[in-house]
């Protein structure tokens, strides 16, 4: 579709955190759909923008809100970039990262991604060096092929797991009736890569489903193949379809420890928005509060400036 009007700000909800203020926005788009980006607090006084690639998702991951209704169109690339646009003129910043994580499946949607991209690298346009973009999928790998074909070999790309063990990974993420995990790897160990790249697996850890030993031998043996990786463990959030609960901190730590006992690198991801339906997998389903109520961003709690143009990459 011909864009000609840059997304506009409906509402914005803000939850504060030792590095900063999580902003969710929620942007209205020309022809009348809306949907939710989310600028991310780093330590160091910078922010990342989690930014959409559609508006719902078919993917229909069992633990994510934003598949709940469907997909109704993908975005154009002027509507993705115009999200990092807007919200940074919002906040009055530049983002110092770009991660293709918040609502759709960005491998669903190569034209308004790929389109992006070219925007969002081009000196005439954002000016983001590669290494500054992450785009995230579920296991599309077809996509996944054809993103590997545009040579961009220091963009930086993520899949989410959620699950090693085809037969969980079948109900948790139904892109895996489609593409198996064996399928999967074969994409990412043929994906071209710099020499220092590391594929980003997040996992999404739900208590008593996916954090058995079986599990854990899964995960690691599935890292192995595709080589140099970092695992990303997300505790669940529940959102207003739970299936499950949140981990506790001794089920986190457990996990993290299996895993690098088994040799993996791994991290936990750090909660940020959850209580504005703003956290991994909530996007799409609502706000805390009065949803139809604008609210101004929190103020980082260190002053953020703009970057000097010699410092924009």
């Amino acid at each position: 579709m011909a864009v000609t009007e840059r997304p506009r700000i409906l509402s914005t909800v803000s939850e504060p955190g030792p590095a900063g203020g999580t902003v969710k926005f929620r942007f209205g788009l020309e022809d009348g759909a809306a949907v939710e980006t989310v600028a991310v607090p780093m330590f160091g006084g910078t922010y990342t923008a989690c930014v959409s690639s559609q508006v719902g998702c078919a993917r229909l991951c069992a633990f994510c809100e934003t598949g709940t209704a469907g997909l109704s169109r993908n975005l154009a690339a002027a509507e993705i970039v115009g999200q990092v646009e807007a919200a940074a003129e919002a906040l009055g910043i530049r983002f110092r990262n770009v991660v293709f994580m918040g609502m759709g499946e960005p491998l669903d949607n190569p034209e308004g991604v790929f389109g992006a991209l070219e925007v969002l690298r081009d000196p005439r346009g954002l000016s983001y060096a590669q290494e500054r973009i992450t785009v995230c999928t579920a296991g599309h790998v077809e996509g996944i092929r054809r993103l590997g074909a545009l040579g961009l070999r220091r963009l930086n790309l993520s899949v989410s797991l959620a699950a090693a063990r085809d037969e969980l990974r079948d109900r948790l993420m139904p892109i895996n009736r489609i593409w198996p995990l064996a399928d999967l790897a074969a994409a990412l160990e043929a994906y071209p890569r710099r020499r220092n790249f590391a594929f980003g697996v997040n996992y999404c850890l739900i208590p008593g489903l996916n954090d058995l030993p079986e599990d854990l031998d899964a995960v690691a043996a599935f890292t192995v193949r595709i080589g140099r990786s970092l695992v990303n463990v997300i505790p669940y959030n529940p959102g207003r379809h739970p299936i499950g609960r949140t981990p506790s901190e001794p089920e986190i730590e457990a996990f993290l420890a299996g895993l690098a006992a088994r040799g993996v690198f791994v991290r936990r991801r750090i909660e940020k928005g959850r209580s504005l339906m703003a956290a991994c997998g909530q996007l799409g389903g609502g706000s805390a509060g009065n949803p139809g109520k604008s609210e101004s961003p929190t103020a980082p709690e260190s002053p953020v400036e703009p970057p000097l143009a010699s410092q924009a990459s």
